[in-house]
C-alpha cells in the first residue's frame, strides 16, 4: 500500500504536469501580429507577408489550375482538403479544437514559420532574440521550409533555401 508521502508525491507531480500543459504555447493569427510588425520602423513584416505567396496560399488553391491537378490526384476540392491545405493554411496543419484567433483563410501565416506567438508576442519580448526563442519563437530553417517546399508538392519545381529565404526576408531593424 502507498505511503501518505508517496501519495503526496505522486498528487503533486500531477499538479505540476498539469500547470505544465496550460503553459503551451497558442496561435494568435497574423492580425495580432500585425499591431507591431507593419511599421516601417519596424520593418513593415506583415505588409511584406500580406502581399506575397504565403499569405495568399489559400487563394492559389482556389484557381483553374490548382483545381485541374487536384482532379488528377483524385481530390474533389484542393481548398478543403487536407492534403492541400497542410501546406497552404497554417490553420490546417494545427488542432481546431485548441485554437480560436487564426483564420483559415490566411494562408501560411507568421505562425507557420515562428511558432505559436502567445508568449513572445509582447515587445518587452520581441526585442530580444533570445527571450523571444525562450518564449517559443521559431527561427526557420531549411528543414522546416522543406516541410511543404518539397517532392510531394504537385507543382515542386526544386527549392533553394538561400534564394527563398531572400525573396521573403523581413528583417526587424529595431530587434537586438
Amino acid at each position: 500500500m502507498l505511503s501518505k508521502k508517496m501519495i503526496l508525491v505522486i498528487s503533486l507531480a500531477f499538479l505540476f504536469v498539469g500547470g505544465l500543459s496550460a503553459q503551451d504555447f497558442e496561435y494568435i493569427g497574423a492580425k495580432k501580429c500585425k499591431m507591431c510588425h507593419n511599421k516601417p520602423t519596424t520593418g513593415e513584416q506583415y505588409k511584406i507577408w500580406s502581399e506575397g505567396p504565403h499569405a495568399n496560399a489559400m487563394e492559389s488553391l482556389k484557381t483553374d489550375e490548382a483545381k485541374a491537378i487536384a482532379k488528377e490526384m483524385g481530390i474533389a476540392d484542393p481548398s478543403t482538403d487536407q492534403k492541400c491545405t497542410k501546406c497552404h493554411s497554417t490553420y490546417a496543419r494545427i488542432d481546431q479544437s485548441v485554437n480560436i484567433s487564426l483564420a483559415e483563410d490566411e494562408g501560411v501565416s507568421c505562425e507557420t514559420c515562428h511558432g505559436p506567438g502567445s508568449k513572445y508576442k509582447s515587445k518587452s519580448i520581441m526585442m530580444s532574440r533570445e527571450k523571444s526563442i525562450e518564449n517559443g519563437l521559431i527561427v526557420p530553417d531549411e528543414k522546416l521550409c522543406k516541410e511543404c517546399h518539397n517532392e510531394e508538392s504537385p507543382t515542386f519545381k526544386g527549392f533553394n533555401f538561400a534564394e527563398a529565404s531572400k525573396k521573403i526576408a523581413h528583417p526587424n531593424p529595431e530587434a537586438k
